[in-house]
């Protein structure tokens, strides 16, 4: 973008500063720290200039909004034309109260519906499992059954509504369901539209929830997208996730390789399923965490694009537009949050939404300030979500595509955040000796990305412990008084309520049509087909999340039993 002449005339000018006026300032006052850095702890400079960019190609390297490389964002208008979905994550307790919960964002003007399970359902048991005890609807919503289901969504129009399930072992049950609920109501499977996270390898990364073994499962979710190429056109299979690898304390640049990689790895698996990759590419999506340090966020979703549509095209062959653009929600930073001066949240949460919208997301969720305490509140979510509104209506954040591009430090970090994940990733191919996919396994197997993210948060943690890092209100600005706020509580009669519907489906169904539609699931299990149609009949037949989830662990055993863990 500059000729050598240029830059030789600005590298003097610089030198000259540096002698004249910076270095007086130093001798007179220093600086507050002897080394900035980001949260990942990635050194920043104290200036930018042409020269940190100088082999910078426009066209090849940043180009034009909704045109490869996509750097400046994968629509030519982006929030110029609507805003991104706002997309907050709600469940708690039974499906009545998750369901009035719902009706209450919409009501105050959210765009997208994101659900969030309990741990039981998460885990593909039933509710009256013994290891259920205590957990029933704690952390999110109870789902056992299809019932569960159609009181989750009543009233509620599935061919208006995009929703967005955050659930990865048990992933195709609940999908299954929607498709089930849609059909009962007459809806066309191709109207329905939404998300399932459903990414199992980066729970064997990071989140630690599976049931069945890594290789199983990846067959499970390649499966789901197979199934959603040809059922589902409009609603996404798969969400490629990030955010619990950085929950997790992995760097910026970790999060990035690591998800992409996943993702690389999905593409194999379909394309050896003999998929065509621009009839499965578009249908994939991603989901990234964003953290405090804002200028290193905004870098990590341009890059973020720019490696997967070269990638996608001269790795895989992709040749449509939109198998190459890298679509992704966005969620603040959980393990950001302080118990401590919760109010201070709000400001945490603000920071790290704007540089998910300077950095092109699609969708948001924006975290309550109350989350390191307990399920948010009322009031809580409506601040997160006002929080968004607020960047989009009052800010001007949203009025111009790609504001920070051109930026010479966000240029720079965007170049170097790259050329650190692209390190990872190639990397990781050398493991699995050429494959992604494979690396990705091996990787998991030999405790690899274990490693590697568990040194990075004890890193982290050291810094804050020696006051390297500042935590504001937990090692610096703190107070005495008690600041806790109201917080909400789960109705203790939840699983009382939830084991009541549980029994009165046992009792209601025909038992002989759920055993033949489990019998039809353990056939297509054995034969390796796509089990995908089966568990939607199983499903539609009222058998439940613990007796469909069992079909598989009987099939391939489960991860714990692999790795010794009871």
């Amino acid at each position: 973008m500059y000729d050598d002449e240029e830059l030789s005339e600005i590298r003097e000018a610089k030198e000259s500063w540096e002698a004249e006026t910076l270095d007086p300032t130093l001798d007179r006052h220093g600086e507050r720290n002897e080394r900035f850095a980001t949260v990942s702890n990635r050194e920043v400079d104290r200036l930018y200039t042409p020269e940190d960019v100088a082999d910078l190609d426009y066209e090849e390297d940043l180009g034009f909004p909704g045109e490869p490389p996509y750097t400046r964002g994968v629509y030519p208008t982006m929030y110029r034309g609507r805003t991104w979905t706002m997309r907050q994550f709600a469940g708690f307790g039974t499906a009545e109260e998750t369901n009035e919960r719902f009706r209450y964002l919409i009501d105050e003007g959210q765009t997208g519906l994101s659900t969030a399970f309990d741990m039981p359902s998460l885990m593909g048991i039933d509710s009256d499992d013994k290891m259920s005890l205590g957990e029933v609807g704690k952390e999110g919503v109870a789902v056992d059954t299809l019932r569960d289901m159609e009181v989750l969504f009543d009233g509620i129009d599935l061919a208006e509504v995009s929703t967005s399930f955050t659930i990865n072992p048990s992933a195709p049950v609940i999908y299954a369901m929607y498709v089930a609920l849609a059909d009962q109501r007459g809806i066309d499977r191709e109207e329905l539209r939404g998300t399932l996270q459903n990414d199992m390898l980066k729970e064997f990364i990071a989140q630690k929830e599976w049931v069945i073994p890594p290789e199983p499962s990846l067959d499970l979710v390649t499966d789901t997208i197979e199934f959603a190429v040809a059922e589902t056109p409009k609603f996404k299979p798969i969400s490629v996730s990030g955010y619990h690898i950085r929950e997790a304390g992995s760097t910026a640049v970790q999060e990035l390789a690591f998800t992409l990689a996943d993702g690389f790895a999905y593409v194999e698996d379909c394309l050896d399923r003999g998929l065509d990759v621009d009839e499965f590419a578009p249908q994939l999506s991603f989901f990234f965490n964003s953290h405090n340090s804002l200028f290193e966020e905004v870098a990590k979703f341009r890059a973020a694009r720019r490696i997967y549509a070269r990638i996608m095209e001269e790795w895989y062959d992709a040749e449509a537009e939109a198998s190459k653009q890298l679509k992704f929600h966005t969620q603040t930073a959980g393990q950001s949050l302080t118990a401590q001066q919760p109010l201070n949240n709000v400001a945490r949460v603000t920071i790290q939404a704007l540089a998910g919208v300077l950095g092109g997301t699609q969708s948001l969720h924006t975290n309550s300030f109350d989350e390191a305490l307990a399920l948010p509140s009322e009031q809580a979510v409506r601040v997160a979500l006002r929080t968004q509104q607020i960047i989009a209506e009052e800010s001007g954040a949203a009025d111009i595509v790609d504001p920070l591009g051109g930026s010479f430090a966000v240029e720079s970090l965007t170049d170097e955040t790259e050329a650190d994940a692209m390190a990872y990733i190639e990397e990781i191919k050398e493991i699995g000796d050429g494959s992604v996919r494979d690396g990705v396994l091996h990787g998991i197997e030999q405790g690899y990305f274990h490693r590697e993210i568990q040194e990075s948060a004890y890193e982290y943690q050291e810094r804050v412990d020696e006051g390297e890092e500042t935590v504001v209100g937990v090692n610096a600005y703190e107070i005495d008084e008690d600041t806790r706020p109201d917080l909400l509580k789960v109705d203790e009669t939840t699983r009382e309520r939830q084991l009541d519907r549980l029994e009165s489906v046992k009792a209601e169904r025909d038992d002989d049509a759920v055993d033949a539609a489990l019998d039809d699931l353990r056939d297509a299990v054995e034969a390796g087909e796509n089990a995908m149609p089966e568990i939607v009949a199983a499903v539609k037949a009222y058998a439940t999340m613990g007796e469909i989830m069992e079909v598989f662990e009987a099939e391939h055993g489960t991860y714990r039993e692999r790795i010794g863990v009871a």
